[in-house]
């Protein structure tokens, strides 16, 4: 947990500034302090996914730690036991899985803490909104595709979960059905009508 320390994590003409309002203001600048704590754990960004999702993250650390990190750590004596470690690829190897693996574990359980669950089934409306899916038709080619707007850890486009920040997502949120959007991707511009919205 980072712990916020107003003298060594504002810069230092802020702390002046801070310091000169505070004097100024009619509560102390122990208050003052608390304050600026108060606001910096505000800043602290939720990660908005669905129910779904989180049970997935949760599942996948479950899996990591019980698993994973156990068969890492024999993979890693039973090459110890080979001998010389500087030329011991089995060796090498399985650490490296280690990182890699307790990398994936701080990141989803960092994730996990800060996750704001949106329940999709409490959901609805007639626009485009985050647990939304949609289903649009490419206006060039008459192609018709289903997406589910998510989250960003949990979005995969060839089941279509679509990220809440990618551009497509960006330019259906707020689109009612009978709109046309206009979507920049990396082989040129592209417009679609959205056909119909539903939360399930």
């Amino acid at each position: 947990m980072r712990i916020f320390r107003p003298d060594r994590n504002i810069p230092a003409h802020s702390q002046q500034t801070n310091a000169l309002v505070a004097s100024r203001l009619p509560w102390s600048s122990e208050a003052w302090a608390a304050n600026n704590i108060l606001d910096y754990a505000s800043m602290v960004e939720k990660v908005p996914m669905t129910a779904e999702g989180h049970a997935a993250m949760s599942e996948e650390v479950k899996h990591r730690k019980s698993v994973e990190r156990p068969r890492i750590i024999k993979a890693i004596e039973e090459a110890r036991a080979h001998g010389d470690l500087s030329e011991n690829a089995e060796y090498h190897a399985a650490k490296e899985a280690q990182g890699w693996n307790e990398a994936r574990v701080s990141e989803l359980e960092d994730m996990i803490s800060r996750a704001e669950i949106i329940d999709v089934s409490k959901l609805g409306g007639d626009t485009v909104k985050f647990g939304a899916t949609v289903t649009v038709v490419d206006e060039d080619t008459d192609k018709q595709a289903v997406y589910r707007i998510v989250g960003d850890f949990e979005a995969d486009v060839k089941s279509g979960k679509l990220s809440i920040s990618s551009p497509i997502a960006r330019a259906l949120i707020g689109k009612s059905a009978g709109d046309s959007v206009e979507v920049m991707t990396p082989g040129g511009g592209k417009s679609y009508e959205v056909l119909k919205i539903s939360f399930k």
